[in-house]
């Protein structure tokens, strides 16, 4: 008899164990509520048609982010703490400002578009329904884009208290229709907002200080980061931001 509750007992066991159902590794992230926009207009294959005086970018900045963001090497080894910071790679506006992105360059084997979106810095979202707003910047900025190292772009001027994050949509620019597809996954730079579940790999934007020329460089991550092909390099498209009151 006592075999027979222990072979009872024993299928109920693994009969619990086949039905129990694997945690997710990621969860899908919508933007139903959100509002998108243009800079301006931009030609067929994506250029900005509002594009300023071209910034010089020098050879001793590539350089470093060679070494700082290496192509196809994980981050998590060459330099973690760039993951483990609490910093988000955000620019918080202490003084009404004009606010310019500049183009550095792209690794990315994808056609993404880059773009930003703006919150209360008190407030920093919660949920994709605190993004009111995206504005695309860059809508080819992945592979093929027609953009040159240090292009830039004026993206407006912004009060007191306000935060500017970014977010790379990927594979959002479509070449035979020559728009961007705002369905696409986004990757933003607040966290909370990637489709990730594990906190470790949430983080999609980077902030990498460059004292020698007074920058802050922004590198992104293209790929859902529990995607067996991620690299985790963050140097799928990397760019500047230049804040002046």
């Amino acid at each position: 008899m006592k075999t027979k509750n222990y072979v009872l007992l024993w299928v109920v066991f693994l009969m619990s164990v086949s039905c129990k159902k694997e945690e997710p590794v990621t969860r899908a992230v919508e933007f139903t509520s959100t509002n998108y926009q243009t800079l301006g207009t931009y030609d067929s294959l994506g250029k900005p048609n509002y594009l300023l005086t071209r910034d010089v970018i020098s050879p001793t900045l590539l350089s470093f982010i060679k070494d700082a963001l290496p192509d196809k090497t994980d981050l998590r080894t060459t330099n973690p703490e760039l993951l483990t910071t609490s910093a988000i790679a955000d620019i918080v506006i202490t003084q009404q400002s004009d606010v310019f992105i500049t183009f550095v360059s792209q690794n990315g084997a994808a056609t993404n578009t880059f773009a930003f979106y703006t919150y209360p810095t008190n407030q920093p979202p919660v949920s994709t329904k605190d993004i009111k707003e995206i504005t695309y910047v860059f809508p080819n900025s992945g592979k093929g884009t027609p953009l040159q190292q240090g292009d830039k772009v004026r993206i407006g001027r912004f009060d007191v208290g306000t935060s500017v994050g970014f977010v790379l949509l990927q594979k959002a620019w479509d070449s035979t229709t020559n728009t961007v597809d705002n369905k696409s996954v986004h990757f933003c730079s607040n966290d909370v907002l990637n489709p990730e579940v594990d906190p470790n790999l949430k983080k999609h934007a980077v902030l990498i200080d460059y004292p020698s020329e007074n920058k802050v460089l922004i590198g992104f991550e293209d790929l859902n980061r529990t995607n067996p092909n991620c690299d985790h390099d963050f140097n799928d498209v990397v760019f500047f931001c230049t804040v002046i009151p």
